[in-house]
């Protein structure tokens, strides 16, 4: 798979509205799980691998405690996932995954980003199959072997293990996320996740240029520019 998901993390946080986009993020997720889950991230497992991101990515305490003690009131908005996907600029291919209170308003919103940058919105589908939906835990330890071992063990159905300088990039079907996360922290309670997410994997990446490019900036923008889209993934190499 290469060192491929780091072309999934989104160059979000450039300026500080754009951090602030990241953390309401954060907090409609965080608000989500806790409220489906339980508030207990010790006994919610979804909501302490979530805050522990949170974390890592700079997110304030208050922004993951207020989305909690929001959870808490119940009632407030009642969110749903909402996946969609389609064609890019120069033919490549997109999944959006977003959390919404509103299918029919994210929907068109979601379509106006393909259609204002000449592309298309496809069905559910449509190419998701040339993207492996997959666990992506990554960390430093010196013994591959141990780790693998301990994996298989549980087992885990590891679909690639990379080791380059010591640290090591486990993939796995996004299923057994829970099992693989808690396995290597069993095992190695001394370990410290670097990468801890699930993400769509493309098969092959693609190279787009010309006005491609520009245009792919603005499918971006527009996308990061909606409230409701959490995540976006695509098949093009180096954005």
């Amino acid at each position: 798979m290469g060192r491929a998901y780091q072309n999934r993390k989104e160059s979000m946080a450039k300026t500080s509205d754009m951090k602030a986009k990241v953390y309401s993020r954060y907090g409609r997720e965080i608000y989500v799980v806790a409220k489906t889950g339980g508030f207990d991230p010790e006994g919610n497992l979804a909501l302490r691998s979530l805050i522990d991101r949170a974390k890592k990515d700079q997110v304030p305490a208050h922004v993951i405690d207020k989305a909690i003690d929001k959870a808490k009131g119940g009632g407030g908005e009642d969110y749903s996932p909402a996946r969609y996907e389609g064609y890019g600029p120069g033919g490549c291919m997109a999944i959006i995954d977003c959390l919404t209170d509103n299918p029919n308003r994210t929907f068109g919103d979601v379509r106006q980003a393909f259609t204002k940058t000449k592309c298309k919105i496809g069905t559910q589908g449509s190419v998701s199959h040339m993207f492996d939906h997959s666990v992506i835990l990554v960390f430093k330890h010196d013994n591959e072997e141990a780790v693998l071992d301990a994996l298989m063990d549980a087992d885990v159905d590891v679909t690639d293990i990379e080791n380059e300088d010591g640290v090591l990039s486990i993939f796995a079907p996004h299923t057994d996320y829970y099992k693989a996360r808690q396995t290597v922290l069993d095992a190695f309670p001394e370990v410290n996740f670097d990468v801890d997410e699930i993400q769509f994997i493309p098969h092959a990446f693609t190279s787009i240029g010309g006005d491609d490019v520009e245009m792919f900036e603005k499918f971006l923008d527009m996308l990061n520019d909606l409230d409701d889209v959490q995540h976006v993934y695509h098949n093009v190499e180096n954005a």
